[in-house]
């Protein structure tokens, strides 16, 4: 190596040492300045009346079927479970979508085809090409933007929602927030998810029912999540939650009983099994909606989870330049007289996705 490819190594490592240390302040106001927004973020107060009179809320709320609305519903009208009474309260609804992936895609659909009247779409991402296997909502063509905003137009294509609010999304943080910010609000929150063949359902503050924080009071350390970046999803698994997610949904807005009050659904794809099983009641301790609430307002929930609103893969951990060599070093090292064994140590079935040639397969495990 010429001395000036030394010169420039050590310019461009001071470089990087300088673009880190920025990094890490622009964190720190990042950080700041999240707390301060939950500070001055007032939730409405369930318990204080509205006068609705003359109000935008009243001036949109629909009170009689039109023919059109008619003729669109009218496989669902004649359900007596349903009826006008049931559709004009569908009409009149909100919801709030956090997440328009694998799950929030089919709800999105589904709540909008049965006549949703206004439907918010929370999320902060935008589409990448892994998505499309399960976020059906999405195309190619809209690769690198908003899937708020793709969800918005998907739906407004189909003619099918009045109304849609898009905003900013999912994980461990994501769902103590929402338990709270529902239970502060007084709102039930329909909750699923999905993991390889796998997925679970649940409605958290309803019907006297207990809210996320009496089953898990304390969150789990960040590195023991699992999300399907790192362990897989069948993506009609996230399909069938998703719908069954807006199913509970429209049974609370027209009055109907949820079925999963209190209780967890257990969805297993690979044997096509479906199991209920009952939940823990309500806690009278809870910090949130106990009797005594020590949450009164929403909190910094990256401090209390030890991790941000991240979906990402939390698990990575990047070897030190020492411990790695480049693609280039690894060219020169093969085409040697004395060619090293190359190894693979990750899981076969990502080793039959893609892996250099003349390597071999040998699984590494890390045991106790």
């Amino acid at each position: 190596m010429e001395k000036g490819d030394l010169s420039d190594s050590s310019t461009l490592l001071g470089d990087l040492v300088e673009a880190r240390k920025q990094i890490a302040e622009l964190k720190e106001k990042l950080h700041l300045c999240k707390q301060k927004e939950f500070q001055n973020f007032q939730l409405p107060n369930p318990d204080e009346g509205i006068d609705r009179e003359g109000s935008e809320d009243d001036k949109r709320k629909v009170n009689e079927l039109c023919n059109k609305d008619i003729r669109r519903y009218s496989r669902q009208l004649i359900l007596p479970e349903i009826g006008v009474k049931g559709q004009l309260a569908l009409i009149n609804s909100s919801v709030l979508l956090v997440g328009a992936g694998g799950l929030g895609c089919p709800s999105a659909i589904y709540l909008a085809a049965a006549g949703v009247g206004h439907i918010g779409v929370v999320d902060y991402d935008e589409i990448e090409l892994d998505n499309l296997h399960r976020q059906v909502l999405h195309t190619e063509e809209r690769l690198g933007k908003s899937k708020c905003k793709s969800v918005a137009d998907s739906i407004h294509c189909a003619d099918i929602c009045q109304r849609i609010f898009s905003s900013h999304k999912d994980n461990v943080a994501t769902r103590y927030l929402l338990n709270d910010a529902c239970v502060l609000a007084g709102k039930p929150l329909v909750s699923a998810s999905a993991l390889r063949f796998e997925g679970q359902l649940t409605v958290y503050n309803h019907e006297g029912g207990p809210c996320y924080r009496c089953l898990f009071p304390r969150p789990p350390p960040p590195e023991t999540v699992t999300n399907c970046s790192d362990g897989g999803v069948l993506g009609v698994v996230p399909g069938i939650m998703g719908n069954l997610q807006a199913l509970e949904a429209i049974k609370i807005i027209t009055g109907l009983k949820a079925s999963y009050v209190q209780k967890l659904l257990l969805y297993d794809g690979l044997y096509g099994s479906f199991r209920s099983i009952k939940l823990r009641a309500r806690k009278k301790d809870c910090s949130v909606c106990g009797e005594t609430p020590t949450v009164t307002g929403l909190i910094d929930y990256e401090s209390f989870c030890g991790a941000g609103p991240s979906d990402k893969c939390m698990l990575l951990h990047i070897l030190t330049p020492e411990e790695r060599v480049t693609a280039k070093q690894l060219k020169e090292h093969l085409g040697s007289n004395s060619p090293p064994l190359l190894i693979d140590v990750r899981p076969p079935v990502e080793f039959d996705i893609c892996h250099l040639p003349n390597s071999c397969s040998i699984l590494f495990t890390l045991s106790c």
